[in-house]
């Protein structure tokens, strides 16, 4: 099913429902089950060396689905998550939501009497659909894997995974890809400047329109970019008016942005008013995680803050009927989006953008590419495009399924130590 479909779908008010299967790397998943997945489905198979460690970077690039990654009998030692070295921990499973990406190290000191299951199943869905399966193949391995897959943890146990979440820390000794460690940034430490409390709230009508809302405000795309509206000085194309918290009016469709400090401090709390996990990603920075929790947030809640090694990332997931708080240095000038990586909400417009202009010549930002596309109000500066790219060669979205479109996880691995 293609993009466009999928998005009047959703605007007509079509859920996107559960998955009916997940990917791993593109393959289907192998036949655990012969009563759920059919024969003749190509399935990924990782062949590894005894006693050898390998890294596994494994991401979810679905749509709508949160899932729970597990290799049977092996541990997942957490190493980095997003760009960020984390304190080094052993997990048997680890729930990744949707936009999330995390790397692990796995030693394969197993018997192998026979192959073992690499699963990665959704969560918080009442489903009987088919689990994503690949299989782990050691060299020396005795037979094919067999029996039930390894068990997930308890679907209605939402306190498992946000513990799991609050246990993972930023390694503030890892040197990461600059001379001084990632501790070094005392980011607890330095004044807010900023305080946004952004509430998300069901699907509802507004104005005969299915809509989705933050802080009561569900974003309308211009049709001059924000960007060139900025360089150009072009009025009324957007508001620097986005509120700091859930306003109490009606509802309403509008292109409101959050006016940021250049080099400010901003804390931002997600709260989440609906009855699913949120990923919200930020485009442009990294931000601290520093909490979160169930009920409602309030001033109080600043006393549970991580203030030390709350880890860095780009994508948070916010727990339905919880909140969750973030710390951001806003040291990155543009015009920045941060959105619902759930792909119905996203559609429905939960998404804001953040200006933070340099009150002095940035030079710093890029320039305009010369095949910059003008449009809206800008159409008339459109140059001729000299070159226009094509990928005949890639798969047409209009040939695929609900299914595979609803969730993909991709693993990627790399041999790092040979024992």
């Amino acid at each position: 099913m293609g993009k466009q479909k999928l998005r009047k779908d959703v605007e007509n008010g079509d859920d996107l429902g559960v998955p009916d299967g997940i990917l791993i790397n593109g393959f289907g998943p192998y036949r655990y089950d012969e009563a759920l997945v059919q024969g003749g489905i190509a399935y990924q198979i990782i062949n590894v060396q005894p006693g050898s460690t390998y890294r596994f970077r494994v991401h979810n690039v679905g749509i709508s689905t949160s899932l729970n990654f597990r290799i049977q009998n092996h541990n997942l030692l957490l190493v980095e998550t997003e760009g960020s070295y984390t304190v080094q921990q052993n997990y048997t499973n680890m729930d990744i939501h949707v936009g999330q990406s995390y790397s692990f190290l796995v030693t394969f000191d197993q018997t192998a009497s026979s192959d073992y299951y690499i699963v990665a199943s959704p969560r918080y869905v009442n489903s009987s659909k088919a689990s994503g399966v690949a299989i782990l193949h050691y060299a020396n391995s005795q037979g094919p894997a067999s029996g039930p897959l390894p068990d997930p943890p308890n679907e209605y146990d939402s306190f498992f995974s946000m513990n799991q979440a609050r246990s993972i820390r930023w390694n503030v000794s890892a040197g990461a890809a600059r001379p001084n460690p990632q501790g070094s940034f005392k980011y607890g430490q330095i004044t807010v400047t900023d305080v946004y409390v952004i509430v998300n709230r069901p699907a509802e009508l507004i104005d005969g329109k299915w809509c989705a809302t933050l802080n009561g405000i569900s974003y309308l795309p211009p049709s001059t970019p924000l960007k060139l509206a900025q360089q150009y000085n072009i009025p009324g194309v957007y508001k620097l008016d986005f509120p700091n918290a859930q306003m109490n009016r009606h509802p309403k469709i509008d292109t409101s942005l959050i006016n940021g400090t250049f080099k400010g401090f901003m804390e931002i709390i997600f709260q989440n008013n609906d009855t699913a996990v949120q990923s919200y990603h930020m485009d442009g920075y990294a931000f601290f995680v520093v909490g979160m929790d169930f009920g409602v947030w309030t001033e109080n809640s600043r006393s549970t803050y991580n203030k030390w090694d709350g880890v860095a990332r780009s994508t948070t997931q916010v727990f339905p009927g919880a909140w969750t708080a973030i710390l951001v240095s806003l040291d990155n000038a543009g015009i920045w989006n941060l959105r619902s990586e759930n792909l119905d909400s996203w559609y429905l417009g939960q998404e804001v953008y953040l200006s933070i202009m340099n009150p002095e010549i940035d030079k710093s930002e890029a320039t305009l590419p010369d095949n910059t596309i003008y449009c809206g109000m800008l159409s008339s500066l459109q140059k001729d495009q000299a070159r226009r790219f094509s990928f005949s060669g890639a798969p047409s979205l209009a040939g695929l399924s609900r299914t595979f479109l609803v969730v993909l996880i991709m693993t990627l691995y790399l041999r790092v130590l040979l024992g």
